[in-house]
């Protein structure tokens, strides 16, 4: 298959000195094989990554004195240089938290958005026309904490996410059980509570991360300590978000440990996937008319830890990273039922935490 076919995709690899480099795989979307064509060294822990609406520009955490340490971490702005896999580092910015673990980058990429999980807040930072980032414009500090006396003692934001209409940006806070609501202005990248400034997820849940419908009328967020997937109906004029539906992600008889971390809709709308950590395994959703979710399957994701997914444009393939089992395993989407089948051996890579397909 000719090069040009194929999909560049970045992987990051969760670990500091060299072994934390960013990796860059060219997808073949008919076999799922990945070839490496590229490793960026100059990035300590780069636990997530963003890439800008334009795919000009990829952003990473960065983290040269140990990931949640001391000191706060840094977003790194990177020039993508074509179908390469070569980045260029254009400058980094202060986090203004410590365990940065996630980063979205609004609609018309003036905005980029980070969420700090160990302080308990979010930041917005400029972007120049360059694609260079400026000192953050914005940063809110969480406060309160929930039921779980070991996770919950404060507030610990997961991730943050820009709605469809780029009107506002939601956080998804593990320590409070709650979503933060924010209306964003992505040309000054300023952040402001919503009217409804939060809703609350199921008591002692842990929301982790969260993902838009494509049709834009739903939310979900995947509770990382109850090991569920909670629905809710968005309000586009407002904002406002209403709960509807929570789900497990586990099978009724499982009674060992774990703990949810990604969830994933294909571009029809029609699936929804979540990880289980400890389980090890990726759960199957349709999404009904009513957004809605009814469980399909839950299949062995092929390693241990199963951290992050990602989804072809396509919506053919998924590709899961099994952080602590070093390998990223990628499966073909029945688009029918959405089952998943693996497609060739899994790929190793060391800790890989963030997909991104450009």
């Amino acid at each position: 298959m000719p090069l040009q076919s194929q999909l560049l995709l970045f992987i990051s690899a969760f670990a500091p000195g060299d072994d934390g480099a960013i990796h860059a795989y060219q997808l073949d979307p008919v076999t799922g094989q990945l070839q490496l064509v590229g490793r960026t060294t100059d990035v300590e822990s780069p636990f997530f990554l963003a890439i800008s609406p334009a795919r000009t520009h990829l952003y990473s955490i960065h983290a040269p004195g140990g990931f949640g340490g001391k000191n706060p971490e840094y977003v790194a702005s990177y020039k993508i240089l074509g179908s390469t896999g070569k980045l260029n580092l254009l400058n980094r910015q202060s986090s203004l938290g410590t365990a940065s673990c996630y980063l979205d980058v609004d609609h018309t990429g003036q905005s980029v958005l980070v969420a700090n999980y160990s302080t308990g807040s979010v930041a917005a930072l400029p972007v120049a026309d360059d694609g260079s980032l400026g000192e953050a414009a914005s940063f809110i500090q969480h406060t309160g904490s929930s039921i779980d006396p070991a996770r919950q003692k404060g507030p610990h934001a997961h991730s943050i996410v820009v709605s469809p209409n780029n009107q506002f940006a939601y956080a998804a806070d593990l320590g409070l059980d709650r979503i933060l609501s924010y209306r964003l202005d992505p040309a000054t990248a300023k952040l402001t509570p919503n009217q409804q400034d939060f809703v609350r997820t199921p008591p002692g849940g842990g929301p982790r991360h969260l993902t838009f419908h494509p049709n834009a009328r739903h939310l979900y967020v995947i509770n990382e300590l109850e090991n569920s997937v909670t629905q809710y109906d968005w309000q586009a004029d407002s904002g406002t978000l209403i709960e509807r539906q929570t789900v497990s992600t586990l099978p009724a008889d499982f009674d060992g440990t774990s703990y949810c971390a990604d969830l994933k809709i294909t571009p029809d709308g029609r699936f929804l996937y979540g990880t289980n950590r400890g389980h090890d395994s990726i759960a199957a959703y349709r999404i009904g008319a009513d957004g809605q979710l009814s469980l399909l399957s839950i299949e062995p994701s092929r390693g241990k830890g199963p951290q992050n997914l990602a989804i072809t444009p396509d919506g053919k393939l998924l590709l899961c990273a099994n952080m602590p089992g070093n390998n990223v395993v990628v499966f073909k989407i029945n688009p029918e039922t959405g089952a998943l089948t693996p497609v060739g051996d899994p790929l190793s890579i060391p800790s890989p935490s963030c997909i991104k397909i450009l």
